[in-house]
């Protein structure tokens, strides 16, 4: 069965002078603020389409190393995951940067290193991405 995720955004003015909101349908964060500021001159406040990109991304990919390292009989304890998505005025998003520490009893870090290169190559959110460099740092804790 296909699920279906949805969010909706708002926006007044114009790009660098106006200012928006996302928020999404579930409810499971409130309406976030956006503005031209906030996504191509600071991270100090409000979010960004990247920020809420990065959330995405990190989410998918800790699922699907899980996922693959349990299919291969070694389940995770634990996996901190990052994303780090770089948007470029003018250019759009130029690069992602995923990291990720694991806790996975008998595997090797090479194993893990493995596991979570193919974690990058498969999970959807970085297949929905794959226009864009991914880079990936991925070790044992």
């Amino acid at each position: 069965m296909a699920v279906q995720s949805s969010a909706s955004a708002t926006w007044t003015g114009d790009l660098k002078g106006g200012q928006g909101t996302v928020r999404p349908a579930s409810g499971a964060f409130p309406e976030l603020e956006l503005t031209w500021a906030h996504r191509a001159e600071t991270r100090e406040s409000g979010t960004s389409p990247e920020e809420l990109i990065a959330a995405a991304h990190a989410g998918c990919f800790a699922m699907a190393l899980s996922n693959g390292l349990a299919g291969a009989g070694k389940p995770p304890e634990k996996l901190e995951t990052s994303a780090s998505v770089t948007f470029q005025a003018g250019e759009g998003i130029t690069g992602i940067h995923l990291t990720v520490r694991g806790t996975v009893p008998g595997l090797d870090a090479d194993g893990f290193r493995v596991a979570a290169e193919g974690a990058k190559a498969n999970c959807p959110v970085s297949k929905a991405l794959a226009a864009v460099p991914i880079t990936l740092d991925a070790a044992l804790a």
